[in-house]
């Protein structure tokens, strides 16, 4: 029987929180959980109805994990889409503006999320605990909770600074106007609250299953410091290795089998006690408790067109968008497809051809089913419409292969033991150690194409190209139909993040637009 979620049960009833009562720990962790679920879910009342935020006419387009997975992936070579809405193909084409419809969620679903954790955290603040009463027994279990809660804003900011850089850093709601902060102040206000928060959140594998623990806070410092030489010009490499060694450390475990990972029952690699924990952190979904039409649901309707059989994928109703380009395809070994070497390469190639002539035609590009709503033993889940498949939003191999670019970037640690690691994730790929690299094959430029190999279609591939120095710039790759261009052309270092929307620098007029836009 397919799991239920505490945090996707318990969201309050009323749509405006400041009118629920704060008397005990279960309202707290009611709360909690409309936080969590801001990251997937869109409103009150899904698949649609009670929007949370209403930018755009299509509820789904809200849905946050959506519009990050856009923002991520189809800038990049990893993946096209076929529709027309306003805005959309500007991602691919790398000429979105401050007025892009789809830049606009983003940046307000993270300042939503942001907006819940500040009240959240000022709800349960200790001398409003005790102004109402809160028993003494529940006081522990609000602790975590608040340490979570500024988890998920930590994440939020992560994200800020990532595609805006140049945000508002804010702990408490405020009607007055105020100054953006310098990536440098982000950055440190992500990494103080980390670390101000690790005693209060669970140990590693011992919170409640979707919800962040002391692992998590780590991959995201690990990220954090990763991607420090691009955020704020400083080299945090040695932290990001230390970091992932602290996963390691704490007992996860690859998965079996890659193509499980991206099923409707991927939820047993990340249950507390599991023989197989590679999941960290993790946005759950059930096709009948938490109906929305973005996350996973997105990605895997939209996956399928053509010749593709909706059933084959545990859905009904192909939604005939995402596909991938030739260059992606070519990252993998043996890229003459079908025939390719390497078994994470699930892309359907019947009835497509690998280039685009058209992005507007679905069976132009091979589409990628990465992501089913197929349980392992293959039946589908419990609604064919909405996906019971868990959206991974850390998971271990990803900290294998984020140890192993620190030790060659210079992070210290050991050159041995990140290509033993990266082995690992090879020799699960394949089956055997036939793909086994050596200690002089373990480079960056290898690393590059692993992370892709591994992680495609997972939200990491902008991230990774930025860098690496390959998004934009004197170095930067060139894929089909990148600067809207079919063979492909460069685009200049400011794209490397987004524009402030133009209704934000309306309102506050404190607020300075990002240069070049």
């Amino acid at each position: 029987m397919k799991r239920k979620y505490s945090y996707l049960d318990l969201l309050p009833a009323n749509g405006t929180v400041d009118n629920v009562t704060f008397k005990d720990g279960a309202a707290f962790e009611s709360y909690l959980g409309k936080i969590y679920a801001a990251y997937s879910l869109t409103g009150r009342q899904g698949p649609a109805g009670q929007p949370d935020i209403t930018l755009v006419n299509d509820e789904g387009f809200t849905s946050y994990i959506r519009a990050y997975w856009k923002a991520q992936e189809l800038t990049t070579d990893e993946a096209v889409i076929a529709w027309t809405d306003a805005g959309i193909r500007d991602l691919h084409d790398i000429s979105w503006s401050s007025e892009n419809q789809f830049v606009r969620v983003i940046y307000y679903r993270l300042f939503l999320i942001i907006a819940y954790a500040n009240d959240f955290l000022g709800q349960s603040e200790e001398s409003k605990l005790n102004e109402r009463g809160v028993p003494a027994a529940d006081r522990d279990a609000i602790r975590q909770y608040r340490a979570e809660a500024r988890f998920l804003r930590a994440m939020a900011y992560w994200h800020a600074l990532d595609m805006f850089r140049n945000v508002i850093v804010y702990e408490q709601i405020t009607a007055e106007l105020q100054k953006q902060s310098s990536p440098q102040q982000t950055f440190a206000f992500i990494e103080e609250e980390l670390n101000a928060i690790e005693a209060d959140l669970a140990a590693p594998r011992q919170n409640v299953y979707g919800r962040a623990d002391r692992a998590a806070a780590w991959m995201l410092k690990a990220k954090l410091f990763l991607n420090a030489q691009v955020y704020i010009q400083e080299d945090r490499y040695a932290d990001a290795r230390a970091e992932c060694e602290k996963i390691i450390a704490a007992g996860y475990s690859l998965a079996p089998s890659y193509p499980e990972l991206f099923l409707a029952d991927n939820h047993r690699f990340g249950v507390n006690g599991g023989s197989n924990t590679e999941f960290i952190l993790t946005l759950p979904q059930d096709g009948n408790e938490s109906q929305s039409w973005g996350s996973t649901t997105f990605l895997v309707h939209a996956a399928i067109g053509g010749s593709m059989n909706a059933a084959d994928y545990g859905v009904t109703g192909p939604w005939a968008g995402l596909r991938t380009t030739s260059t992606m395809v070519s990252k993998f070994s043996g890229a003459t497809i079908p025939v390719a070497q390497d078994p994470r390469a699930m892309f359907y190639t019947s009835g497509q051809t690998l280039e685009i002539a058209d992005i507007g035609t679905f069976t132009n590009g091979y589409a990628v089913p990465k992501f089913k709503n197929l349980t392992s033993t293959g039946t589908a889940g419990v609604n064919v419409t909405h996906v019971d498949t868990d959206y991974p939003l850390f998971r271990l191999a990803d900290v294998y292969l984020m140890y192993a670019e620190a030790v060659v970037r210079g992070g210290g640690g050991s050159l041995s033991t990140a290509t033993d690691y990266v082995n690992l994730i090879r020799t699960r790929a394949y089956g055997n150690t036939s793909a086994n690299i050596t200690q002089a094959q373990l480079t960056l430029d290898f690393l590059l194409d692993e992370r892709t190999r591994e992680l495609y279609f997972e939200g990491t591939r902008r991230i990774d190209l930025i860098r690496f120095g390959k998004f934009s710039g004197a170095s930067q790759t060139l894929w089909p139909w990148k600067g809207g261009v079919a063979a492909g052309q460069g685009v200049e270092p400011y794209r490397n993040i987004f524009p402030i929307p133009a209704t934000d620098l309306a309102s506050n007029p404190l607020l300075v637009q990002n240069p070049q836009y």
